[in-house]
């Protein structure tokens, strides 16, 4: 067993602070990671201060670990000690039921086993994140980090990245496609840049105007202001997808009237009902549909990764000091952040 040094939540009011246990002895098949950089994700706020309620505490967060490799089970053949590696948003899934057979794991239907505040399947213990010096995770559940990606940068993109480039790759989203990004946050910021990659041309919403250099920056080809009736009336009908990245409970019917024909409203970011209700005539008068999408599977995962390699994308970060986490979080709850912080796990280790 290793002796790990993180920060942690005691209670959904105590915030996070220093905290010490015990990684688990590697088994056949796991790999040890000397964690460098975590980034901060909103659901790490959440789930500390058990807003979906079911946190169990200590919590330990962080499911966007980059680091290199340290040690490896007799069973590993794909990693070695110096490799640059990731952790995502799960480290298990039963293996054995269909959407695990087709590498989608995040659909696994007994649940996947999430990087932090979930249950071990072989010893029930709770898992622990990376907000932490090191972490062991089974080899299935590692990723390997091309050098050429900032390592840094690299680490939303285990969530933040995957969870915008997933639902793109399912929807075939390419050339000629017209693609309407909702939201300009971790997620929004990163949708773009993957949605011009793949061909697409985009255009983001945003309720502000203050973001729209900001989005024309990201490289959106258009912004449309959603709060300004006369330019949500001059894209009815337009788009093919509509990646709607926002987090919390909005009115989808005014989106629905941009979407064409066969148009497709994808939700990365709600996880709560839909408030208010939508209008069903917006679907059936013109075959619209409303899909959902979690992060990706392991190889789409790595995938992701390669191509951000391939095009030169990462995330807009800024470095973090473990010991600020809390006012990173209250920063967090203002939108004050552009986009994601990352922890620099040195910090943990000089604090």
């Amino acid at each position: 067993m290793s002796h790990t040094r993180a920060y942690a939540a005691q209670s959904a009011e105590s915030g996070l602070a220093p905290y010490t246990f015990e990684r688990r002895s590697l088994r056949d098949d796991d790999v040890a990671i000397e964690i460098d950089y975590c980034g901060v994700c909103h659901s790490d706020l959440h789930v500390v201060e058990d807003d979906w309620g079911g946190s169990q505490y200590p919590v330990v967060p962080g499911h966007e670990i980059i680091g290199r490799v340290t040690a490896v089970g007799p069973g590993v053949t794909a990693y070695k000690s110096g490799d640059l590696v990731g952790v995502g948003c799960m480290v298990d899934s039963c293996r054995t039921c269909s959407a695990c057979d087709s590498g989608l794991e995040q659909y696994c239907d007994e649940g996947m086993t999430p990087t932090y505040g979930g249950v071990d399947r072989q010893d029930g213990s709770i898992t622990m994140g990376g907000y932490s010096d090191n972490i062991v995770v089974r080899e299935r559940f590692v990723v390997r980090v091309p050098e050429k990606l900032d390592p840094a940068s690299a680490a939303p993109i285990l969530c933040a990245g995957i969870t915008t480039y997933s639902p793109l790759k399912h929807f075939k989203v390419g050339q000629g496609h017209k693609v309407g990004v909702l939201g300009m946050g971790g997620l929004g910021h990163m949708g773009v840049k993957f949605a011009k990659a793949l061909g697409a041309e985009v255009t983001l919403f945003t309720r502000s105007e203050s973001k729209v250099a900001e989005a024309k920056k990201q490289g959106a080809d258009h912004v449309v202001v959603s709060t300004d009736r006369n330019q949500m009336k001059a894209v009815s009908n337009t788009f093919d997808f509509l990646l709607d990245t926002i987090p919390v409970a909005h009115d989808l019917n005014p989106y629905l009237k941009c979407l064409n024909h066969d148009g497709t409203h994808i939700l990365v970011g709600l996880l709560s009902a839909i408030e208010p209700p939508v209008n069903a005539g917006l679907l059936l008068l013109k075959r619209r549909v409303i899909a959902g999408s979690l992060i990706g599977g392991m190889p789409e995962t790595q995938e992701v990764l390669d191509f951000c390699a391939e095009h030169d994308i990462s995330c807009d970060v800024e470095m973090l000091d473990i010991r600020d986490i809390n006012d990173a979080y209250v920063r967090m709850k203002k939108g004050d952040v552009k986009y994601r912080f990352v922890i620099d796990m040195r910090t943990l280790k000089e604090g």
